[in-house]
């Protein structure tokens, strides 16, 4: 579920996933990937696509299926959230904003120093 979700994330913000790209998301080897990709790729959730820019690389496409199961499992909670978001005003939204992204920017920096820190290594 962790793998779709970073693929369907990567596909909204127009990230070009590799199957390299999805092993550090995940933060496992390439043989794990590999397998993991075969699995979602047997289940008709993604497919392995050549890059028109470097035949070299495998792109990672997201099936429709897997949106359909997405929004299967995440659409409810989805709807019942921005439902409750409706109770809290302009500015108690803009402190929960800035929050949030506060929080993204520094796990996002603790995710860079680790993968610094392995890379080095």
């Amino acid at each position: 579920m962790r793998a779709l979700i970073h693929l369907l994330d990567a596909g909204r913000e127009g990230v070009r996933a590799t199957p390299g790209w999805l092993g550090a998301q995940l933060g496992v080897n390439s043989a794990s990937t590999t397998a993991l990709v075969d699995r979602l790729e047997r289940r008709g959730l993604v497919r392995r696509e050549r890059d028109t820019r470097d035949r070299r690389r495998v792109l990672l496409v997201v099936q429709d299926e897997a949106v359909t199961l997405g929004w299967s499992f995440f659409g409810p909670l989805i709807h019942e959230m921005v439902a409750e978001m409706r109770s809290f005003d302009e500015k108690e939204l803009a402190t929960v904003r800035r929050l949030l992204l506060a929080m993204r920017d520094v796990a996002a920096a603790r995710r860079r120093a680790q993968q610094d820190s392995s890379a080095r290594r």
